[in-house]
């Protein structure tokens, strides 16, 4: 029996919509890797670039758990002396939702420029509002949403 190896030409990209309301962030953001990496598809081939677009929509209204709102911090460098800066994901989801999960996401990509390329496709808004409609995407649930 031969494994199959998927070839870039036999790639269909789809468009898919995630609800952050009410889901903790870390599920969304595992969640989305993983149809950005293409893991969801029965074709999944590790070297080759097999993912879908996301849209991830409400990321206003996404949960921490714990004490995770003030005790975990979002780092990064600027690249000047005494340049590290540093702000707890509470702040960071009132000021900027989008940011927070797509700082999360890219954690979870690899490291490569494949993994930079599929980070590429991946759109997040602040409401139910995007300009995506003509793509037609379909709707992805969520398993674990906080009522």
């Amino acid at each position: 029996m031969k494994t199959y190896m998927a070839k870039p030409a036999d790639i269909e990209r789809k468009w898919f919509v995630v609800d952050a309301a009410n889901v903790s962030l870390g599920r969304v953001a595992s969640q989305v890797a993983d149809i950005l990496t293409g893991k969801n598809k029965t074709i999944y081939t590790p070297h080759v670039d097999c993912g879908d677009f996301v849209i991830v929509i409400n990321s206003d209204k996404v949960v921490l758990t714990g004490n995770k709102a003030i005790d975990k911090k979002h780092r990064w460098y600027t690249g000047y002396i005494g340049g590290l800066k540093e702000v707890d994901y509470g702040t960071l989801l009132e000021k900027n939702s989008p940011k927070a999960i797509e700082v999360a996401v890219k954690g979870m990509l690899p490291k490569t420029t494949l993994g930079r390329k599929q980070f590429t496709r991946l759109h997040v808004y602040k409401n139910e509002e995007h300009n995506h409609q003509a793509q037609q995407p379909q709707k992805v649930e969520i398993k674990g949403v906080r009522e």
